[in-house]
């Protein structure tokens, strides 16, 4: 059952709004790094569906957070179908990310009040989200689409909530053109973890980089 409800997880996302995305084949590989990114001051995670057994690494690492990061609300990435969102649900995913939009999903999460984050390319994709309950809908991916997509869609829209995903990178540059076009939050994933730090396990490299685009992020928005 997920330890953080809807309103919740959207507060954790609005207090430090950066989500990592990680994946690792791995356990104790995948719990180091959500601890990292947990010492660094990220409030939410998400773990990536992308490999065999996946949902098993899913519920260790959800049994490693639950003693070592306990203000951590963790969910799943790379969701396409309905089933695959009712499977980590069920092991304590607080949120469900897609890269796309699809109405199943919406009704498994709807009904037990975990939020879904679709992936979305169209206004008229937004608009579909929005209407099924969608509270945030992720632009992907956004090194493709840009900071002009975003205001695009806020200037008829204002009352979207947009995370952002692709194309992200720790830099004061580039957090400041994203959140300055008016995201809600973003997504983060291969430029928070270099492969080669992570398999010399340097924790504190991605504990520093998390601290230090938090920081930045934090002064944007002042």
């Amino acid at each position: 059952m997920p330890k953080f409800d809807k309103i919740a997880v959207l507060n954790k996302m609005a207090d430090a709004p950066m989500v990592p995305v990680f994946y690792h084949s791995v356990p104790i590989v995948a719990c180091n790094v959500v601890k990292a990114c947990y010492d660094g001051g990220v409030r939410v995670f998400e773990f990536t569906n992308r490999g065999d057994f996946a949902h098993e690494v899913f519920a260790e690492i959800m049994k490693f957070a639950s003693r070592k990061c306990p203000d951590l609300a963790i969910g799943v990435g790379s969701v396409v179908d309905p089933a695959t969102a009712a499977l980590y649900i069920q092991s304590g995913a607080c949120f469900v990310v897609g890269p796309l939009f699809n109405q199943d999903v919406a009704a498994v999460c709807n009904r037990r009040g975990v939020p879904y984050v679709p992936g979305c390319g169209t206004v008229s994709e937004v608009g579909a989200s929005q209407e099924a309950g969608c509270d945030l809908c992720k632009i992907f991916p956004g090194d493709v689409l840009g900071t002009k997509f975003i205001k695009g869609i806020l200037a008829p829209m204002p009352w979207s909530r947009l995370m952002v995903t692709g194309g992200v990178e720790p830099t004061e540059e580039n957090l400041t053109a994203w959140f300055n076009s008016g995201v809600f939050c973003v997504g983060m994933g291969s430029k928070l973890f270099p492969k080669e730090r992570v398999s010399v396990g340097d924790w504190q490299y991605i504990t520093d980089k998390c601290r230090f685009s938090l920081n930045i992020i934090s002064e944007i928005r002042k």
